[in-house]
């Protein structure tokens, strides 16, 4: 009688849900034979037939194809009403939708009116912040990892795409230099990354009861270095801020004499966190001298090189890099100097078992973990259990152009930062207050008809003006103290053309403002 009742219930629900199309797809006579085989609608909206695919995509692939061939056009920061229309988009928030809308309306509504309310961050005149590429084999590469949805975070689930994964984290382990023990693990971003590397260099070096250990930062590390560590369970006290030099590079007397005083202080010492290209300037701490106090101290040597890590692709970069290869670990961001769309970070270890022996735990409902030393399990190497398909973002790309294609750009890039530095130091009045390292200059002006007190609010109307010509978007940081504008030159798509214009925009609102200043002062 149970069996009865549950073939019936079967069979009720069998006439309630009609079979999808892809079931009946596996029988030889669906669709039925004859001269019309287009396919209706489907009746389950949230699987489209092949002709919905395609039509989709298409619709899609033209609006995506013309915003990126206009991306030279585009305004470099975005329509000036983006805020109002943000604060508009709040005010009248919808409910959650009970029924379907045309995609032609959605897609009208996404390219007309939300994605041009932005920074252009994938335009060649952005040269703010450090910017994102956005290079297209990539988003391909999205859209099939998507499109595919195969979880790589188990080798036993997909081995090949796990394993082209592991073979994109060794081939940045053989950009910076490390040996073939060392693993990684892609992340969404650096901020990721250096929460990873904490966490692990704490289990390294430190007992379970760990408040009383220290990091050594600079005054110009990246704010996730601090985030990290408090997300890693650290008291602020944990983290050591200490000054950098006159290259705003970490100082290295100032930090043997910190490891001295918190020793004798009965506190531990663990971790120091060197920057290969920090935000503020693209200052280079000195790798060679940490890496040599790191390993007299018994401390771990973290290197966040999220923004210039991958310049060790190229002879310039790799000479200024000296020493990041004797690193513990090293942060690198492929959606930065490797031009990826945003969301995908790496972390690096050299000796692969720690981040084992930080991140292992086993259930019993997961299928076996992988023996051999040479296959990855990134499930047991990493924070994340559920994660989508980074490699092939990074696999696609470098495939298909080759690293040669990466070096040249980024060399490109060194070039035109030394061009425009040279520029700003042939201009009279013009005062650069961090020479590059990397791609970044920052610098001021200081005409001697404005007193010195009011240079920062002059430089920050000089920084608007610029922006306002939408050629180029520039920010700025404080830099002893001083407001300095930024130039950071980083996107594949930017070239002499775009630097020209840049400065072209530079001289021409200085010279609006001296006139201005001038007949001020008459």
């Amino acid at each position: 009688m149970v069996a009865s009742a549950a073939v019936a219930a079967a069979v009720v629900r069998a006439a309630a849900f009609p079979v999808s199309r892809q079931t009946m797809s596996h029988d030889p006579q669906y669709p039925p034979p004859g001269p019309d085989t287009a396919q209706p609608a489907t009746e389950w909206p949230l699987e489209p037939n092949s002709v919905e695919m395609r039509a989709a995509i298409d619709a899609v692939a033209a609006r995506i194809v013309d915003h990126v061939a206009s991306l030279p056009d585009q305004p470099a920061c975005g329509n000036a009403d983006t805020e109002d229309v943000a604060r508009a988009v709040r005010r009248a928030r919808e409910s959650v939708p009970t029924t379907g809308s045309d995609l032609e309306e959605l897609l009208d509504y996404l390219f007309s009116e939300a994605v041009p309310r932005s920074f252009n961050t994938a335009g060649p005149g952005y040269l703010a912040y450090i910017p994102g590429g956005g290079l297209f084999d990539s988003a391909l590469a999205a859209w099939i990892a998507d499109s595919v949805n195969r979880y790589v975070g188990v080798f036993a689930a997909a081995p090949v795409l796990a394993q082209l994964e592991a073979n994109v984290v060794a081939w940045f382990a053989d950009i910076i230099g490390y040996p073939s023990a060392a693993r990684g693990i892609l992340t969404s971003g650096g901020s990721l990354a250096n929460f990873t590397g904490i966490v692990t260099a704490r289990r390294e070096r430190l007992p379970e009861n760990f408040l009383d250990g220290v990091i050594y930062v600079s005054d110009q590390a990246h704010h996730s270095v601090s985030r990290a560590a408090s997300l890693a369970g650290f008291p602020s006290s944990a983290v050591r801020v200490l000054p950098s030099d006159g290259k705003f590079r970490l100082d290295v007397d100032a930090l043997v004499k910190a490891v001295g005083e918190d020793r004798a202080a009965g506190r531990r010492p663990f971790l120091i966190v060197g920057s290969a290209g920090t935000t503020n300037s693209g200052a280079i701490d000195p790798l060679v001298a940490l890496a040599d106090v790191a390993a007299a101290e018994d401390l771990w040597f973290h290197v966040d090189g999220a923004y210039g890590g991958f310049f060790a692709m190229t002879a310039r970069g790799r000479e200024a890099l000296v020493g990041m290869e004797r690193a513990d670990s090293v942060v690198l961001d492929p959606h930065k100097s490797l031009f990826l769309p945003y969301g995908v970070g790496c972390l690096l270890v050299r000796d692969g078992g720690a981040l084992h022996r930080t991140h292992t735990v086993r259930a019993e409902y997961m299928p076996p973990m992988q023996d051999d030393a040479d296959m990855v399990d990134f499930c047991e190497i990493s924070p994340e259990l559920s994660r989508g398909f980074r490699g092939l973002k990074v696999w696609l790309p470098m495939k298909r152009h080759g690293l040669e294609a990466f070096r040249d750009s980024l060399d490109e890039k060194l070039d035109l930062i030394e061009w425009a530095t040279a520029q700003l130091e042939s201009m009279p009045e013009v005062e650069i207050v961090a020479a590059p390292q990397v791609t970044v200059v920052a610098w001021r002006w200081t005409p001697a008809m404005v007193e010195s007190a009011d240079l920062d609010e002059l430089n920050r109307d000089l920084m608007k003006r610029i922006n306002l010509r939408n050629h180029v978007y520039l920010t700025s940081t404080r830099l002893d103290g001083k407001f300095v504008i930024r130039i950071c030159v980083l996107s594949f798509r930017t070239h002499g053309d775009r630097m020209e214009a840049a400065l072209a925009d530079i001289r021409n609102s200085m010279a609006e403002m001296a006139a201005e200043l001038a007949g001020s002062a008459s």
